[in-house]
């Protein structure tokens, strides 16, 4: 199974990063990247682990969400690969699709 980030999901992660960053929290800036891109390279093993995502709108089963610290990543599961649509912070009005 393929892990695929679309464009925003990308950009949002690297946002993140980077703006802890810019405040000196490099030590968890590190610490947050190492795990969620542990969780999400986790995925090809389990994609089920985490609940269905409860902000998507006549979910079909396919979509998923789980936290790290106050981090929110969504992601759809098809037979062939995993795509990772978000990563959010918790505090953020969620894009309620």
């Amino acid at each position: 199974m393929v892990i695929k980030w679309s464009a925003l999901a990308v950009r949002n992660f690297i946002s993140i990063i980077e703006f802890l960053e810019t405040e000196n929290e490099f030590n968890y800036a590190k610490k947050l990247q190492k795990e969620i891109l542990f969780r999400i390279n986790s995925l090809t093993k389990n994609p089920k682990i985490y609940p269905l995502d409860r902000f998507k709108i006549k979910n079909d089963g396919s979509y998923f969400a789980f936290e790290v610290d106050n981090y929110r990543i969504s992601f759809k599961k098809s037979d062939d690969e995993i795509r990772v649509l978000s990563v959010r912070h918790t505090k953020r009005k969620p894009i309620i699709s």
